[in-house]
């Protein structure tokens, strides 16, 4: 092209020859004159030659297929071209390696400078219409152990606030509690909620918008008042706005909270809640630069639906009592009362606890609270479970594992009790008085024996009823009420003996001092 723009230049402008013009560019003046006589400058064109046949031909759609292969894989498992040009000679190949080099270079320039990602539509939302919901996986030190953790992540599509919430599943009881601590933070509810076809929410996916929605899903979206749209399937751009926050938070909130050791996730979330309100009064609004997260969603505030009460998002199931009073959750055992060995409770998951119901007194059904385990084959006990069963077998005491877990005064005074003969009976009867007077106040009586020396049950039993004894009543007037005042002072009076021995002769009664 420069060539031509020069042989215009020295014939049109300077008057030069063609001739002469032809010989100071190096080329024909039949293809000079040929370039002048065109009405437009416009790049010449060539015919491209024929290309003689390459000894790699019979191999090019292999050694594609196997490129495209290689480029869906991790770079640690991807092939080298040194390997392919291998595994070419043993199917054959007589050729050297610098066609298939060549060849697999091209193909790579080609991939990377064809268009390989779709275009998407932007989406526009009205104040309090829609808020979306995803899950994200991430990786933190807690209670001393690097955990992998669900976080979910809940965003109003026209404010675009958003609230995190860290889980160690992505069970109904997590979803339930993510929803209730976001309406929470945000105020409202909003009348749509834009969701994948996540399996805690969609049971069976029908061609196009036809979904089978979960019943436990449904009911809380009932409770909520909120509409549930579903995106089609490989179409995550339709919740793109959540999509990005969660590429976002890695950035920002997710980088300082990898750099920290967090002793539970309650600590965690009280951190990402905080995190989270500050990150609203920072960032600013993408169609408002003005204006912050904060300031757009206290126009969205106004827009919602009034958040009712949490909604009650438990997983319930049945499970059978075992002969040591356990029960069987998710790889772990947990102790129940004794009383409900060999019968069938009620288990009622939620994301911090399990609330146990079983069969009380009078046949009226009894609720235990369990405090929750995210490990493996772990057992849970709680020693006061298996009180009432010492009475009738109180050599239990000894090694029985519940027992265990005592509180430090209790299992110094059972090793007291245990070096003589019946002390597990003994201790036996200060367990039982816990049922009756409580915990504190037994340990409290138990302090109080252990420092005087004399440690028997009587002594325990005698403190904790001189610590249960009614307090005097105490004025409510702050000043003690002034003393009487004496009026009259008292005069001796010696003829009242005389009148009272008279009074009784009259009478007729023998006077004693005769």
């Amino acid at each position: 092209m420069s060539t031509l723009s020069k042989l215009r230049r020295m014939v049109l402008r300077d008057h030069l020859s063609v001739r002469e013009a032809s010989r100071r560019l190096g080329i024909s003046r039949n293809t000079a004159r040929k370039w002048l006589d065109e009405d437009e400058m416009t790049e010449p064109r060539y015919p491209q030659r024929a290309k003689a046949p390459s000894v790699l031909d019979p191999y090019k759609d292999q050694l594609s297929t196997w490129l495209k292969a290689d480029s869906h894989r991790n770079k640690r498992e991807r092939r080298g071209i040194k390997a392919m040009f291998r595994a070419l000679q043993a199917m054959g190949y007589p050729g050297s390696r610098g066609p298939v080099y060549e060849f697999a270079k091209r193909w790579q320039e080609e991939q990377a400078s064809g268009p390989h990602r779709p275009g998407f539509v932007p989406m526009s939302f009205e104040l309090g219409e829609a808020f979306q919901f995803d899950w994200s996986c991430e990786y933190v030190f807690v209670g001393g152990l690097r955990k992998r953790l669900e976080v979910s992540h809940t965003k109003l599509a026209a404010s675009r606030v958003f609230m995190l919430t860290a889980y160690f599943s992505q069970s109904h009881e997590m979803l339930f509690d993510a929803h209730a601590r976001a309406f929470a933070a945000f105020g409202g509810v909003p009348r749509r909620g834009i969701y994948d076809n996540m399996k805690t929410a969609v049971d069976q996916i029908g061609s196009g918008k036809q979904r089978k929605v979960n019943l436990r899903f449904e009911a809380m979206t009932g409770h909520y008042l909120f509409e549930p749209e579903f995106c089609n399937r490989a179409a995550g751009w339709e919740k793109g706005i959540v999509e990005k926050n969660v590429q976002d938070r890695r950035r920002g909130i997710w980088r300082e909270a990898a750099e920290r050791r967090w002793p539970d996730l309650a600590t965690l979330n009280a951190w990402l809640h905080q995190a989270c309100l500050d990150a609203w009064h920072e960032l600013r609004h993408p169609e408002w630069p003005e204006l912050s997260l904060a300031d757009v969603w206290q126009q969205e505030h106004l827009q919602l639906m009034p958040n009712p009460r949490p909604f009650d998002g438990y997983v319930e199931l049945v499970a059978r009592v075992s002969a040591t009073s356990l029960i069987h959750f998710q790889r772990n055992r947990y102790s129940v009362p004794c009383e409900w060995a060999h019968a069938s409770v009620s288990i009622r998951a939620y994301p911090d606890r399990l609330v146990v119901i079983g069969p009380g007194p009078q046949g009226q059904p009894e609720a235990v609270t369990l405090v929750r385990s995210f490990e493996r084959e772990q057992t849970i006990y709680d020693w006061r479970h298996y009180i009432t069963l010492l009475e009738r077998k109180p050599g239990a005491l000894r090694n029985g594992a519940p027992f265990k877990t005592m509180p430090p005064a209790l299992q110094q005074l059972q090793a007291h009790l245990l070096r003589h003969a019946g002390g597990d009976r003994v201790m036996a009867q200060v367990l039982t008085a816990i049922t009756l007077h409580g915990l504190d106040d037994v340990l409290v009586a138990i302090e109080v024996a252990l420092q005087s020396g004399r440690i028997s049950a009587d002594h325990v039993l005698n403190v904790l009823a001189r610590l249960k004894e009614p307090c005097p009543p105490v004025s409510l007037s702050e000043e003690s009420p002034p003393a009487l005042a004496l009026m009259e002072p008292p005069r001796a009076d010696v003829t009242r003996y005389d009148r009272l021995r008279q009074g009784a002769s009259t009478t007729g009664e023998n006077s004693h001092v005769q």
